[in-house]
């Protein structure tokens, strides 16, 4: 095969693996040198090709639907500073682990370092944002064997984050591609993962004790829930968790209420809340217990882990019913609460007017912490960009939200 044929061969590899590894979506920003990878998967009837023109917007849009669907997203960009504008969403996959195969062309190695035109160096060009960074160079059929495995490897790789892969292409970039390397039987991924779960521990030093579970983004509702009721402990639940749970907090946190019921230890399930009230109320209880997230901006947590079981021996069962009627106390409260166009009667407005079966993508700075502190109970999964807090890319996420 001629060098053009090679490369195609490559890409459509690249493309088929991708697919049997589940992916179904790519999100292409056009251009000249992404050619190659472009055809193979506009050319592929399993995977959704999205265009979008702006390579931030595209960035977000891949964000999007890797954020609501689990899965990877291709985005594909041509070289040079299109390139570098997918590095705000990959930042932000990275810190939300939301899975993401940034695909960046390039050129070929003669043509570095001599002035050619939309030639920048592209090598760890995301730094310690990516999981896996991956460049084969120019394709080369003596390589052939190894396209299957590199494919596949991306895929788990980004599992739980953005990986980059940087693709060389030379001219001519348009060819059809010839045989493609021999696949696994029935349609199987070249490598697959067979997901363990977690270690989980029992931590007896929460049994009798008086506590609370706070569940954040990430955080699991299976266990969230049973771990709850075998301790005889509220939920207070951010929206962005999915949990059900009392979403007063921020509220209640602010009041002499929550001095008399300061509880005597706090497990954190996934990410951190925004309320800052909720952070310093909590903030001098001793026993704290991070479950499923290393997350501590405050450097107080006690213990790490990974998962965590409670033997059903709650201390006090009216524990859980006092906060219970403090919750409902709030919210009767803001569903009275008439003080004119504002933030919170907007947030509150939107977040009621949901129904189960749908999607909310909110912006981060006040926007969330409106939701969070007034929207109250709902069905509806409540998503955003809270891995670095980026106030950009809010409507390109909710578009790739949308199509997934």
């Amino acid at each position: 095969m001629d060098e053009a044929t090679i490369q195609a061969t490559f890409c459509a590899t690249l493309v088929d693996e991708w697919a049997r590894a589940g992916v179904s979506d790519a999100v292409v920003a056009p251009g000249s040198r992404s050619t190659p990878m472009t055809v193979a998967l506009a050319r592929e009837d399993r995977i959704r090709v999205h265009v979008h023109v702006d390579e931030r917007a595209a960035g977000f849009v891949a964000l999007g639907l890797g954020l609501a669907s689990g899965r990877p997203a291709v985005v594909v960009t041509t070289s040079g500073t299109a390139a570098v504008e997918l590095h705000p969403a990959v930042v932000e996959a990275d810190l939300a682990e939301v899975p993401l195969l940034a695909v960046t062309t390039d050129r070929p190695p003669e043509l570095h370092g001599v002035g050619a035109p939309q030639t920048v160096d592209q090598v760890g060009l995301f730094g310690r944002s990516a999981r896996a960074f991956v460049e084969p160079g120019v394709a080369r059929a003596d390589a052939a064997w190894s396209w299957r495995s590199l494919a596949a490897r991306a895929v788990l790789d980004a599992r739980t984050g953005p990986v980059h892969l940087n693709l060389a292409f030379t001219e001519p970039l348009l060819a059809d591609p010839g045989d493609l390397p021999p696949g696994r039987p029935g349609g199987r991924p070249w490598h697959e993962v067979v997901e363990a779960p977690p270690a989980t521990v029992a931590i007896e030093a929460l049994t009798g004790r008086r506590g609370v579970v706070v569940a954040g983004r990430g955080a699991e509702r299976a266990m969230v829930v049973p771990l709850a009721e075998a301790l005889g402990w509220p939920v207070l639940a951010d929206p962005l968790s999915g949990c059900p749970g009392g979403r007063g907090f921020d509220l209640l946190a602010r009041t002499s209420w929550a001095e008399a019921h300061t509880p005597e230890a706090v497990v954190w399930v996934g990410a951190r809340p925004a309320s800052k009230a909720l952070a310093a109320w909590l903030a001098p209880v001793e026993l704290q217990v991070a479950v499923g997230s290393t997350a501590d901006p405050d450097r107080r947590a006690t213990l790490f882990v990974d998962g965590l079981v409670a033997e059903h021996r709650p201390v006090d069962p009216a524990w859980a019913a006092t906060w219970s009627d403090a919750e409902a106390t709030v919210q009767r409260v803001l569903d009275g609460a008439d003080d004119g166009l504002s933030d919170p009667l907007v947030a509150r407005s939107v977040v009621q007017a949901l129904g189960d079966d749908q999607h909310l993508v909110v912006a981060s700075s006040m926007p969330v912490r409106d939701v969070e502190w007034f929207g109250g109970p709902t069905g509806a999964r409540v998503l955003a960009n809270r891995g670095a807090n980026g106030i950009d890319g809010v409507v390109s996420t909710a578009v790739g939200v949308a199509l997934a």
